[in-house]
């Protein structure tokens, strides 16, 4: 892995965690935050998407779509332990 990759990988969470937080309305965790639960997002709906048989390879796009995805799927969880607790 090299710089640029990582650069990717760190606008896609960025985009995908900021958008997830709008969403959500209130639920983001700040810029870090946001970052992270978009790069663990898009773990997460790539392993999802793959495990239902989408293929999830493409452009920029698409990898922002699936790391939204998961974001919020990370979101949903986190906001449900949250209340749980």
């Amino acid at each position: 892995m090299n710089a640029m990759s990582i650069l990717v990988w760190l606008v896609v969470g960025l985009i995908a965690g900021w958008l997830a937080g709008e969403v959500t309305r209130g639920t983001g965790f700040g810029l870090v935050g946001n970052i992270i639960v978009g790069i663990v997002g898009a773990v997460l709906g790539g392993i999802l998407l793959s495990a239902l048989g989408v293929s999830v390879s493409g452009g920029i796009l698409i990898q922002i779509l699936v790391a939204f995805l998961g974001a919020l799927i990370l979101l949903a969880i986190v906001n449900l332990v949250r209340r749980a607790t």
